[in-house]
């Protein structure tokens, strides 16, 4: 698999979950008190360079990978495989467009319908240009539309401002669950 920056996935500091069964170790008690990241990418390369770009960013949260449109809805409603995963909303989704199975579009409309998943930040993450899908990302909810930069550093750059304001930055709406850090006993 070709890498970008000269490191494996498998040498990656933050885990990676990228299916129910996966043998990787579960994530250091700092990283279970954060909400994961769900990225929704077919495309290997891409895949790996956002992987790269959210590790460069230095965020903790755990980034779980779904290859196409049903696992990540699977993922999100804990059934199939996922049925046995912890409950509770990832902080931010990173949602391809074109995607096998289900594509981005329905799963975005799938998101928004229900009760339980509709807070959930979407990040529409493609390389489509067309103003159609522009415009219906938007009907559908989407909270943010961002076009993939061909040049790397332009990419990695574009991943790690989204990582850090919507894992970080970004308040969820009241209700979410979201799990706060205790302040340190005096």
């Amino acid at each position: 698999m070709p890498t970008a920056g000269g490191a494996s996935l498998a040498r990656r500091r933050r885990p990676v979950e990228t299916h129910p069964g996966s043998t990787r170790s579960k994530p250091v008690n700092y990283q279970t008190m954060l909400k994961p990241i769900l990225l929704v990418e077919d495309n290997p390369s891409d895949l790996e360079l956002t992987l790269v770009a959210l590790d460069k960013s230095q965020l903790a949260n755990e980034v779980i990978v779904a290859r196409d449109g049903q696992e990540a809805i699977d993922y999100l409603r804990c059934e199939g495989e996922w049925n046995t995963r912890n409950p509770g909303n990832p902080a931010v989704i990173l949602l391809d467009l074109k995607l096998p199975k289900i594509d981005g579009l329905e799963v975005l409309e799938t998101i928004r319908a229900s009760e339980v998943l509709k807070a959930i930040p979407v990040v529409m993450l493609t390389s489509s240009r067309e103003e159609q899908d522009l415009v219906r990302s938007y009907a559908l909810g989407v909270n943010a539309y961002v076009v993939k930069p061909v040049e790397f550093n332009e990419f990695v750059e574009a991943i790690a401002d989204l990582g850090v304001f919507w894992a970080v930055l970004n308040e969820p709406p009241p209700g979410s669950m979201r799990v706060r850090r205790q302040p340190a006993s005096e």
